[in-house]
């Protein structure tokens, strides 16, 4: 694996324009696949019957961590211990980043609806180009800046109705979770690395130290049921860690504004299967926000088929 799937897959007796179109339809194939296994995160918070966030994250985090050792072991012939030392702080601090974007995640889904979750997520791109503007200098395009504002609207109107509610809390809690994503981006650029896999690596085993001591010092018990556990470890393995493989494959050859307009399969798809699975809906606020929100960053990335910046990207 430590070629692209595409490069595995390459003809070498194609012209290099039909190499180049099989490239670009092979990155739509398996970025969109991976927006597809992220989506399923609603559906499998959903179908948990006991456990809360820190026993998830601690199951999900363990199985997490073992799939991406073996998969980055493989792909590049080193351990991901070596890879992240050579990254330095802007790895550490990208996996700690990731902690607090799982946890808040996990936290919003038990506390909110899917969808208000989901496209309250969907605002880590903003924020990332706002933090890697007052971080790293990086410039922000003009088009960037309205749909920031627009985007800034559709979540007002998203959170109108939820004051002083569990609910609220959930919906703060996306946001922070949208956070952590952004952080965990920004990071990636200050260290001039495009490679996410071995931080999200470190991020798996920062999780299971943090959760196993929260559950050891709140008195939850590290024993699962069989049913939860099998979700909870099947989360890290097919929906966080096949996911990332098949979007770290994908992006190379696709473009930021093409990966933000298929990065929106996740958002829309998840209310969609807990719909269809479980029967459950959105708020009127919700989906009005949402189709704001969903605008704003349509038209941020259909703006930018022009230009290219710098990809932002989440796990």
């Amino acid at each position: 694996m430590q070629a692209s799937f595409i490069e595995l897959h390459g003809m070498t007796s194609l012209a290099p324009s039909t190499s180049k179109a099989d490239a670009r339809k092979f990155g739509v194939l398996l970025v969109f696949a991976a927006g597809v296994l992220w989506s399923t995160v609603g559906l499998g918070v959903r179908m948990i019957e006991d456990a809360v966030v820190w026993q998830i994250l601690l199951y999900r985090s363990i199985s997490m961590s073992l799939f991406l050792y073996v998969v980055i072991r493989v792909r590049s012939g080193e351990s991901p211990f070596v890879l992240i030392r050579r990254a330095g702080i802007p790895s550490v601090i990208a996996g700690l980043a990731l902690v607090a974007a799982y946890s808040g995640g996990i936290y919003s889904m038990q506390n909110t609806s899917i969808a208000n979750a989901m496209l309250l997520f969907a605002t880590a791109p903003f924020m990332a180009a706002v933090l890697g503007w007052f971080i790293l200098r990086e410039r922000v395009r003009l088009a960037t800046w309205v749909a920031i504002a627009v985007a800034i609207g559709g979540i007002a109107i998203m959170v109108a109705d939820k004051s002083g509610s569990v609910v609220l809390r959930g919906s703060l809690a996306a946001l922070g979770s949208a956070l952590g994503f952004a952080v965990f981006t920004v990071a990636l650029r200050w260290g001039r690395t495009a490679e996410m896999l071995p931080s999200v690596f470190l991020s798996g085993l920062f999780a299971i130290v943090v959760t196993f001591g929260i559950c050891q010092f709140s008195g939850l018990s590290v024993a699962l049921s069989l049913h939860d556990g099998t979700i909870s470890t099947g989360m890290g393995v097919f929906q966080v860690g096949a996911g990332l493989i098949l979007y770290t494959l994908g992006s190379r050859s696709l473009p930021a504004a093409e990966l933000a307009l298929l990065s929106l399969a996740e958002v829309l798809l998840g209310p969609l299967w807990v719909w269809l699975f479980l029967g459950e809906t959105a708020s009127f606020n919700t989906l009005i926000g949402g189709a704001v929100l969903l605008a704003a960053i349509a038209g941020n990335a259909v703006s930018g088929q022009r230009r290219k910046p710098p990809p932002i990207t989440a796990p």
